[in-house]
C-alpha cells in the first residue's frame, strides 16, 4: 500500500505539469482505483493500464513519460522542498517585474534571512506621535495591517513573508465576499467551487483560507543557535554558567543521564537563552524524581529564570483502553506550560515529560518567544524520537496564501498589478508578500495635520524620496497603533480569542464610507487614536 509521501510526490508531480489542484486529486483517485499508487508504479506500468484510468490519452502519455523521467533522477531533496525554499528561488530568477508587483531581484538566489529582512515593516514607537495621526486610506488596506499584525501574536512560528500573504488572502477573501453582497460580482467563489480541495485550512480574523505548505522553507529570525555539544543532554557547558562551577563534574554526572534525556541546541536572542529537553515517562508519578534527576545532574538549571514542563502519558483504564493523562507548570513564563501541551498533542507526542528552560535577559520578546520555543521543542522532540524534522513538526510549517481566484482564471495571475504569483514549481498562484508589502506603503499615502483637516497630499512637488519616507511613517504609525494593542491583550487572551476580537476592533475604527457600490474602494479618516483607545484597561 502507497504510503501518504507517495500520494504527495504524486500530486506534486502533476500540478508541476500546471494540472489544477481539482484534476490531478480526480486523476490520482481515478489511478489508485488501476492499483496505481505512486511514481514508481505508474513507471512501470505498461502505458495501456494509464490509459485505462486517465481518458485523456495525450494527458496519460505525459504522465507516464515524466514518472519514469523522475524515477531516473530522483533528487529527494529537491522534491520535498520544492513548494518552499525553490518557490522563492524561482521568483528570485524572474526578470524584475513592475514596481507595484515588487519581486524580488539578484543575481543570486536569496538565503531565508536575506528575504525576510527585505520585507521588514516600519514601525512607529512614539505613543504620542500616534495619538495625533489621521490616515486617509480605505477599508482593504486596514485589513491586510490589521491581519499582518495580528498573526505576529496567533502564528509567531510563520516568517514575516508568509505573515504578509495569509493576511493578503483574507483581504482577497474578505473583498471577493464583499463584492458579492453589494452586487459587484456574482456567483460561487473559487473556494465555494472546490478549487481549493485537499489543501490545509487556516481561520484568521474568522475568515478561512486556503494554504500551500512550504515544505523545507526554514527561518530561524534573529536568534543565535550554539552548536550542539555531543552529549545529548547538552550539558551546561553550552548554557549560561557560573565562573565557579566544575566543567568536568557537570560533564561527568550529566553523562549518567545522556540516554534518557535529549536535547535542542541552545537559542540566544535579545540576552535571553532557550534550551528544551525530552525524555520518557511511562507514569505520572515518575516527574517530580525525573526532574529532581535532571536538576541534580546540570546545576546550572537552578539559575535560569524559568523550567516549565509538561508530560502526557497514557493511563490505563478497566475495559483494557488507555486515556492520556497531561500536566503541565509555567514556573512563571506565562502560557508556557500550555504552549507545551499543545505542541505535544499536534505531533501526539505521549509518555514523554519535557522541560523547556530559559535565562531572561531582562528584554521582552514579544511573540518571538513563542516561535523559538516551539523550535526548541521541535528539535528536542526529533532527538529522542529519531524521526526527521518534517516528521516530527509541530503544526508550525511556514505556508503561503493560496490564491484561488487566480488558480480559476489564469489570466488574472498575468495582468498588470496583479498581486498574486504564479508558483511555476507546483503550478499554483499565490500571494505574494513582496506585492502585499508594496500594497500596504502605498496605501496609506495621505495623513490629516494635527490640528486641521486639510488632507497633507503633494501639490507641493515633493521628491519621490520624500513622498516614500512619508509612507513609511504613515505606515509605521498604524503599525506602531496596532501592536500597542495587541500587545496589551496578548498576554490575557488565548490565540483564538485574540483572533476573534480582531475583526470587531477593525469595525470599530474602519473609515466611515457610503454603503453600497457607491462606497466600493472609497476613502475616510482613520483616527490612530481610536485603536489605541482600544487597549486593555490599565496598561
Amino acid at each position: 500500500m502507497a504510503s501518504q509521501q507517495d500520494l504527495q510526490e504524486l500530486l506534486r508531480l502533476l500540478t508541476l505539469g500546471k494540472v489544477p489542484i481539482k484534476d490531478a486529486m480526480m486523476r490520482v483517485k481515478a489511478l489508485q482505483a488501476k492499483n496505481l499508487r505512486s511514481i514508481q508504479q505508474i513507471a512501470e506500468a505498461p502505458l495501456s493500464d494509464i490509459e485505462a484510468a486517465i481518458t485523456d490519452a495525450k494527458a496519460a502519455r505525459s504522465l507516464h513519460n515524466a514518472c519514469k523521467a523522475r524515477l531516473k533522477n530522483p533528487n529527494p531533496s529537491s522534491t520535498s522542498k520544492r513548494a518552499g525554499a525553490e518557490l522563492l528561488q524561482s521568483a528570485q530568477k524572474r526578470s524584475k517585474a513592475s514596481d507595484d508587483a515588487g519581486f524580488l531581484d539578484g543575481p543570486t538566489p536569496l538565503s531565508p534571512a536575506e528575504v525576510e529582512a527585505s520585507l521588514v515593516l516600519p514601525l512607529e514607537t512614539d505613543e504620542e506621535v500616534i495619538a495625533e495621526t489621521t490616515l486617509v486610506t480605505n477599508r482593504a488596506p486596514l485589513v491586510l495591517a490589521f491581519a499582518v499584525e495580528l498573526l505576529r501574536y496567533t502564528m509567531p512560528e510563520q516568517p514575516p513573508s508568509s505573515r504578509l500573504s495569509l493576511a493578503q488572502a483574507v483581504v482577497s477573501a474578505n473583498s471577493r465576499s464583499k463584492a458579492v453582497s453589494i452586487g459587484l460580482e456574482k456567483g460561487p467563489s473559487a473556494d465555494d467551487e472546490g478549487w481549493g480541495h485537499g489543501q490545509p485550512r487556516l481561520k484568521i480574523m474568522g475568515r478561512e483560507i486556503t494554504v500551500l505548505k512550504r515544505s523545507g522553507y526554514e527561518w530561524k529570525g534573529e536568534e543565535e543557535h550554539t552548536p550542539k555539544v555531543p552529549n545529548s543532554v547538552a550539558s551546561s557547558v553550552t548554557e549560561p554558567a557560573d565562573p565557579g562551577d566544575s566543567i568536568k563534574q557537570e560533564k561527568e554526572t550529566a553523562a549518567s543521564i545522556s540516554r534518557s534525556w535529549t536535547a535542542s541546541s541552545p537559542v540566544s536572542f535579545k540576552q535571553s537563552t532557550f534550551i528544551v529537553r525530552a525524555t520518557q515517562i511511562t507514569q505520572a508519578s515518575q516527574r517530580q524524581t525525573t526532574l529532581q534527576s535532571l536538576f541534580n545532574a546540570i546545576p546550572n538549571l537552578q539559575t535560569a529564570s524559568h523550567n516549565a514542563w509538561a508530560y502526557r502519558v497514557k493511563k490505563p483504564d478497566m475495559f483494557g483502553s488507555h486515556t492520556i493523562k497531561e500536566e503541565s507548570f509555567d514556573d512563571g513564563e506565562s502560557g508556557c506550560g500550555d504552549f507545551l501541551l499543545k505542541n505535544m498533542r499536534e505531533v501526539n507526542a505521549v509518555d514523554t515529560l519535557v522541560v523547556m528552560t530559559r535565562w531572561y535577559g531582562g528584554i521582552m520578546l514579544g511573540p518571538d518567544r513563542w516561535r523559538i520555543m516551539r523550535n526548541c521543542l521541535k528539535e528536542a522532540l526529533a532527538e529522542r524520537l529519531r524521526v526527521t524534522g518534517e516528521q516530527a513538526s509541530v503544526g508550525g510549517e511556514a505556508v503561503w496564501g493560496l490564491d484561488l481566484e487566480a488558480m480559476r482564471n489564469k489570466s488574472s495571475s498575468t495582468a498588470s498589478g496583479s498581486r498574486s504569483h504564479e508558483a511555476g514549481v507546483i503550478g499554483m498562484p499565490v500571494h505574494r508578500p513582496e506585492a502585499a508589502r508594496s500594497y500596504l506603503l502605498k496605501s496609506f499615502a495621505a495623513r490629516l495635520e494635527a490640528g486641521g483637516g486639510e488632507e497633507q497630499t503633494t501639490p507641493k512637488k515633493k521628491t519621490v524620496k520624500a513622498m516614500n519616507i512619508e509612507k513609511e511613517e504613515n505606515l509605521g504609525r498604524l503599525l506602531g497603533a496596532l501592536r500597542m494593542l495587541y500587545d496589551s491583550w496578548a498576554d490575557h487572551l488565548s490565540a483564538s480569542e485574540l483572533d476573534r476580537r480582531a475583526w470587531g476592533w477593525y469595525v470599530a475604527v474602519r473609515p466611515e464610507v457610503e454603503g453600497g457600490p457607491s462606497g466600493w474602494g472609497a476613502k475616510g479618516n482613520l483616527h490612530l487614536k481610536a485603536i489605541l483607545d482600544l487597549r486593555r484597561k490599565g496598561q
